[in-house]
């Protein structure tokens, strides 16, 4: 059995690999290759260019590196059409992966798209294409399917993968034991994001708010997980910015950091369902080029950015987007939420019924879908 895979970032790379795991339970000598990162190389997966080649967000940033990702594609297109896979698999990243899709099925190649795009958040109108890209969609979400039929798209819901490899009940006791930290110890976990486009405008604000912090909570103790290949960046970002603040650093980790914290100050994006499947209080921030947010926002058809809160229909945590992600309004905001048990344990509960929403043996489920393409 041959595939060919794209992931185009670390959420991307996180979700194919827990897919690779069951793929290569139903086919053992399966082989894979394509784009992706370290999580699928842990599952056999040969990488023809590092998934971060596609860690781009924002108009203006997906601009700076057209050329580049366009060459990739090209170049992909032409080894997959000279020798077809079994089928194709585009994890999320729709901006690449779907037109991608629409040339492989025009060959005769079988295309499945793992991740249905936000069509219920914005860019409605791509639902209507999908159908001339993709021969079946897996949804992680339960709504996903019904809105794609409607366009007369096969889909699937096959429930988070993330949902099935986080425990329901966090280890918060053995994960601060691993990192260091004691039973009393009062926890920020920080994840500034994990594309070098976000990096820029997101941690600097992030490392004040945590300057912020430091002086008004002296005790307060700072995890900041970094994705492989951003610590570089990321550590002069906090030494100008955050001076003398003791951050404690870890390569990658993000499930102990999440596991282990009493709040999380995190940008939108996966890791923020990550973080509601620990259970955690979190503030969710995120700051793009101001001319991507001008064009995103006039898209949305939601009030809500963060996952946590689009799947609860609810303001179920803070979330501090572009003019209102300032150090001051993250650090009031990670106060209050560090000091408000109550309301902690009501956020533990939302995210708890989450959890058993989104649990469905994920692997297996979207097998079983991608078999019957394959077979079918």
């Amino acid at each position: 059995m041959q595939l060919a895979l794209v992931a185009g970032e670390t959420s991307g790379d996180l979700l194919a690999g827990l897919l690779l795991g069951g793929l290569r339970q139903r086919w053992p000598a399966l082989q894979a290759a394509g784009i992706g990162g370290p999580h699928m190389a842990a599952q056999g997966f040969q990488a023809w260019w590092p998934h971060h080649k596609l860690a781009v967000r924002g108009y203006v940033e997906v601009l700076r590196h057209y050329r580049e990702i366009s060459g990739i594609r090209e170049s992909l297109a032409k080894r997959l059409l000279q020798a077809p896979p079994r089928a194709f698999i585009g994890v999320d990243a729709p901006d690449f992966n779907l037109g991608l899709e629409k040339r492989l099925k025009a060959a005769g190649i079988k295309t499945v798209h793992f991740v249905c795009p936000s069509i219920w958040a914005w860019r409605g109108g791509r639902a209507r294409r999908m159908a001339d890209s993709c021969d079946h969609v897996l949804c992680l979400f339960p709504f996903e399917p019904e809105l794609l039929h409607r366009h007369g798209v096969a889909a699937t819901y096959v429930g988070h993968p993330l949902a099935d490899a986080i425990p329901l009940v966090p280890p918060r006791e053995a994960a601060r034991q691993a990192l260091g930290l004691g039973e009393a110890d009062e926890v920020l976990a920080v994840l500034p994001g994990s594309r070098r486009s976000e990096i820029q405008y997101i941690a600097p604000v992030f490392m004040q708010a945590l300057a912020l912090l430091a002086r008004r909570r002296p005790a307060l103790r700072f995890v900041l997980p970094v994705v492989p290949g951003l610590r570089e960046l990321l550590v002069p970002i906090a030494q100008a910015h955050a001076p003398g603040v003791a951050l404690h650093w870890l390569d990658g980790q993000s499930h102990g950091a999440l596991a282990a914290c009493d709040v999380t100050l995190i940008a939108s994006g996966t890791a923020t369902l990550e973080a509601a499947l620990f259970k955690r209080p979190m503030v969710i921030a995120y700051r793009m080029h101001p001319l991507s947010w001008q064009l995103m926002k006039r898209m949305r058809y939601q009030p809500w950015v963060g996952l946590p809160n689009i799947l609860c229909r609810d303001f179920v945590v803070p979330e501090l987007i572009q003019d209102d992600c300032t150090p001051a309004t993250l650090a009031a905001a990670c106060l209050a939420s560090l000091d408000d048990k109550r309301r902690a344990a009501q956020v533990g509960q939302r995210f708890d019924e989450l959890h058993h929403l989104l649990r469905r043996d994920t692997a297996r489920c979207a097998t079983d879908a991608i078999a019957q393409v394959i077979e079918g």
